[in-house]
């Protein structure tokens, strides 16, 4: 059975970045890399700073959606930095 996971990611310039993936360690690398999403490739390095696993990916990419329509201080509040 795969894990379906919605990660954030605090990019180098502060900004936050939002995905699902079913593996986190591997996507977060491509991130990285200047391989991932094109939001991220020009603010690198990225750090993950939160990640949720679900069972399902309709759970996953639902969630990842609720999230991307927090405000900047709901995405500090939900990583710790409030």
């Amino acid at each position: 059975m795969t894990d379906h996971w919605v990660y954030v990611l605090e990019c180098s310039d502060g900004s936050f970045y939002t995905g699902y993936t079913t593996d986190v360690e591997r996507r977060v690398a491509e991130h990285d890399a200047g391989e991932g999403a094109k939001y991220t490739r020009g603010r690198t390095p990225v750090e993950l700073v939160h990640s949720e696993r679900f069972e399902t990916q309709s759970a996953a990419m639902s969630r990842e959606y609720e999230i991307k329509q927090f405000d900047r201080a709901e995405k500090e509040r939900l990583v710790g930095r409030e």
